[in-house]
């Protein structure tokens, strides 16, 4: 059974029930688990216990690197940010992947020059920028045990973003496709998964942004608890 841990953050609650619904509403047998990554729950069940980081742009900044340990360093789990939405059966992802590596991930060459992001957040720029945001582990890979309670909790930002726990040749590469960043790319019609990095149309400052024709019609079929022709 392949896992799945989506990002939630209480500001993106709409954003987070469209993810999970254009996953499930694709995925043609019942190999998945969903799972949202909720902050204080973590925190209550004392899993998760960093000071609070203000100038986080979201919830799961983190807790997202708590993935192999909630799948018990067993199988293969997926990670991705709540602002996407998945076109195709996410069994493909899963199936596409060189399963000797520690994670596969989209690498990209993400360098954005506008100063702020989502929401009004202030947007930064470092390497390896926006690979974290869509993660499938090999949960089993020796490598991946260093990603513990200790690590996650006390190492900084930028070892856990810079995949920095692993050798480069432990990253496998994931096609664009799947973590297709709107407003940034512009070479495929459609994708497998959209990224609205800087802002989805659930944000009425990107009520226009690239794809959120795609993005309000996840939201209609959710709202009317239909399927979606695949």
């Amino acid at each position: 059974m392949n896992k799945i841990f989506i990002g939630y953050d209480s500001k993106e609650e709409v954003a987070f029930q469209v993810c999970k619904y254009s996953i499930e509403s694709r995925h043609i047998s019942n190999q998945i688990t969903i799972e949202a990554l909720k902050q204080p729950l973590l925190r209550e069940l004392g899993i998760y216990n960093r000071p609070i980081d203000q100038l986080a742009s979201t919830e799961f900044s983190l807790t997202r690197f708590l993935t192999p340990y909630l799948s018990n360093y067993q199988g293969f789990s997926l990670f991705l940010d709540c602002d996407f939405i998945v076109l195709e059966d996410i069994q493909k992802l899963f199936d596409s992947i060189d399963k000797s590596k520690a994670v596969s991930v989209v690498k990209h060459d993400y360098n954005p020059s506008n100063k702020t992001k989502m929401n009004g957040l202030a947007q930064s720029t470092y390497p390896r920028k926006n690979w974290s945001s869509l993660m499938l582990f090999n949960n089993e890979h020796p490598s991946n045990r260093k990603l513990d309670l200790q690590a996650v909790n006390n190492e900084t930002p930028q070892y856990l973003h810079r995949f920095s726990w692993l050798n480069d040749d432990e990253i496998g590469e994931i096609s664009h496709k799947w973590n297709y960043l709107s407003g940034w790319y512009n070479d495929i019609e459609r994708p497998s998964a959209i990224h609205y990095t800087e802002g989805g149309p659930w944000f009425k400052e990107h009520v226009d942004c690239d794809f959120a024709k795609n993005w309000l019609y996840e939201y209609y079929c959710m709202k009317e608890n239909r399927g979606i022709n695949r």
